[in-house]
């Protein structure tokens, strides 16, 4: 049985329809070259700095550049400024990539999209919120570093990236 769904597994792939992506044109049917859409969706300090108070972002500044944490306030204001402008370009979910030591990738796969229930005398009402904060925007990955027995890394080398999905 187990074989015969792998072989199926297989099957469906080689059979599954080809996706086209179409190349980016101007109006006039020319296309975009890669050197005017590079870093088109990339969050970057610039997008940062326009996106965050000028303190907040001068607080980001004196973080990054110290090598010091990000301090929960901060971590908090730049990830609600990351959501606003991931989901001004469609995105509905985010995608925590990571490393783990197996010499493969691993992911986990979020949404925005919360829901908080509040229950009242005539029963639950249910409010859809977007909520994205500091600590999803900073999440590493354990490696058994935090168990008791201890890991092979330290956890800020799990290599863990963040990754929008706009699709």
């Amino acid at each position: 049985m187990a074989q015969e769904a792998r072989f199926t597994s297989i099957v469906d792939t080689v059979n599954r329809s080809t996706r086209n992506v179409g190349w980016p044109t101007h109006k006039d049917g020319k296309p975009i070259y890669t050197s005017a859409m590079y870093g088109q969706n990339v969050f970057s300090l610039k997008e940062i700095a326009n996106a965050l108070p000028k303190p907040v972002y001068q607080q980001f500044v004196k973080q990054m550049r110290g090598r010091q944490t990000l301090d929960k306030t901060t971590a908090d204001a730049i990830a609600h400024a990351v959501r606003i402008w991931a989901m001004d370009r469609g995105a509905t979910h985010f995608t925590h990539w990571f490393q783990p030591q197996t010499d493969s990738t691993a992911e986990k796969h979020d949404a925005f999209l919360t829901l908080m229930s509040t229950f009242t005398p005539n029963g639950e009402e249910v409010t859809p919120l977007d909520v994205f904060s500091g600590s999803q925007l900073l999440q590493s990955e354990p490696d058994a570093s935090s168990f008791p027995s201890g890991g092979m890394r330290t956890t800020f080398e799990a290599r863990g990236y963040t990754v929008w999905d706009t699709k």
